[in-house]
C-alpha cells in the first residue's frame, strides 16, 4: 500500500450525535501521528464537488459536546454512479488525499465500500447512526444519546397517558432494527414494543391487548419502530379504534427529534474511541473496515461484513419486556 501522507475525512448520511467527538478524535489522532487532515463537507456530494478544507486541531476546538456534525452531511446519489465515483476520485487526487474515513450508517459505509473496489483508496469506516444497526460493534455514535432522548420524552407522555387513561402508541426511528424501540421500552417501563425483528402481525397486537390492557390496566404505552411498510404507530393505532372499542388512542411521533442535542457522555467516549482506532488502523495497513468495539475491545470488522450481515438483537430483552410488562 502506497504510503499514507493525508486524510479525508467526511460524514454522510444522517447526523447523529456524537459525530463531532468523532471528526475531533480523528483529526487530533492524525495529527499527533504526523499525518495531515482534510475536512470534506457535505458528505460524498462535498467529495465530488471539490468542497474541501484543511484541518488543524483548532478546527477541531470546542464541538466535543455539539449535536450534529460541523463538516455538514447529505445523501447523494450521485456518488453511486460510476461518474460520480470518478469526480470523486479526481477531487481526491487534486487535494492528494490519500486515504479516507467516512463516519456514518449503512448507506455510507456501502459508499466507502463500492469506491474502494472502484479505486484503489483505503477506506475505513466509523459506526455513526442512531439505528444501531450496523453488524460486529456493540453500539454505534449516537445510539445511546438517541435513547436516553426518547426516553425523556416517553417519561413525559406516560404523565398524560395516564392522567387521561389513555394508549399512546409511540413511533421511534431505527430504519428497518428495532434496537431503539426495544430498550427505550425497557428503559420507560412502556407496555410492549413493535419492532422489525419481532412478529408484528395481528396476533401481537391481540395479545398485548389481552394482556395489558383488559386485565388491570387503564393507560399503557407502546413504542413502535418506524416501518416502510406503513406499519408504524399510526397502523396499531387506527386498529385499535376499529377492533376494540372503548379505548381512547393517541400517536406520538418523535421524529428528528431524536437526532438532535449533545451527544452523552458514553457517546463521546465511543466516538473518541473509535475516532482514534480509525487512525490507528492505517497505522497497521487496515483498508476498507469499520473501526467498532466489541466485548470493550477495539475490533476492524470488513465494511462488506458491517453492511452486508444483520445484525441480531438480544432474544433476551425480548423476553425482559414481556416479563416485567405484565
Amino acid at each position: 500500500m502506497a504510503k499514507v501522507n493525508t486524510i479525508g475525512i467526511l460524514t454522510s448520511g444522517g447526523d447523529s450525535p456524537g459525530m463531532n467527538a468523532a471528526i475531533r478524535a480523528v483529526t487530533r489522532s492524525a495529527i499527533f501521528n504526523g499525518f495531515q487532515v482534510k475536512g470534506i463537507y457535505r458528505g460524498y456530494t462535498g467529495l465530488i464537488n471539490d468542497e474541501v478544507k484543511d484541518f488543524t486541531t483548532e478546527s477541531v476546538s470546542n464541538i466535543i459536546q455539539t449535536g450534529g456534525t460541523i463538516l455538514r452531511t447529505s445523501r447523494c446519489k450521485e456518488f453511486m454512479t460510476p461518474e460520480g465515483l470518478q469526480k470523486a476520485y479526481d477531487t481526491l487526487q487534486k487535494e492528494k488525499i490519500d486515504a479516507l474515513i467516512v463516519i456514518g450508517g449503512n448507506g455510507s459505509l456501502a459508499g466507502a465500500s463500492k469506491f474502494a473496489e472502484a479505486y484503489d483508496v483505503p477506506c475505513i469506516g466509523l459506526p455513526g447512526t442512531i439505528d444501531n444497526d450496523l453488524y460486529g460493534t456493540d453500539v454505534t455514535i449516537g445510539y445511546d444519546t438517541t435513547l436516553n432522548t426518547i426516553t425523556q420524552c416517553v417519561d413525559k407522555i406516560r404523565d398524560t397517558a395516564t392522567s387521561h387513561e389513555r394508549i399512546f402508541f409511540v413511533e421511534v426511528m431505527g430504519r428497518d432494527a428495532g434496537f431503539l424501540a426495544q430498550n427505550s421500552a425497557i428503559a420507560s417501563g412502556a407496555e410492549a414494543a413493535i419492532i422489525p425483528e419481532d412478529s408484528t402481525d395481528e396476533d401481537q397486537l391481540m395479545k398485548f391487548m389481552a394482556r395489558g390492557i383488559r386485565k388491570s390496566k387503564h393507560s399503557c404505552i407502546v413504542i413502535v419502530s418506524e416501518n416502510p411498510n406503513g406499519h408504524g404507530a399510526m397502523y396499531y393505532a387506527d386498529r385499535v379504534r376499529k377492533e376494540y372499542e372503548g379505548y381512547d388512542v393517541r400517536v406520538s411521533i418523535l421524529g428528528h427529534l431524536q437526532r438532535g442535542g449533545s451527544p452523552s457522555a458514553r457517546d463521546r467516549i465511543f466516538a473518541s474511541q473509535v475516532g482514534v482506532g480509525a487512525i490507528n488502523a492505517l497505522l497497521e495497513g487496515q483498508r476498507n473496515v469499520m473501526v467498532g468495539i466489541k466485548n470493550d475491545e477495539i475490533v476492524y470488522v470488513p465494511l462488506k461484513s458491517a453492511i452486508g450481515k444483520r445484525k441480531p438483537i438480544d432474544r433476551q430483552l425480548i423476553r425482559v419486556l414481556d416479563e416485567l410488562s405484565i
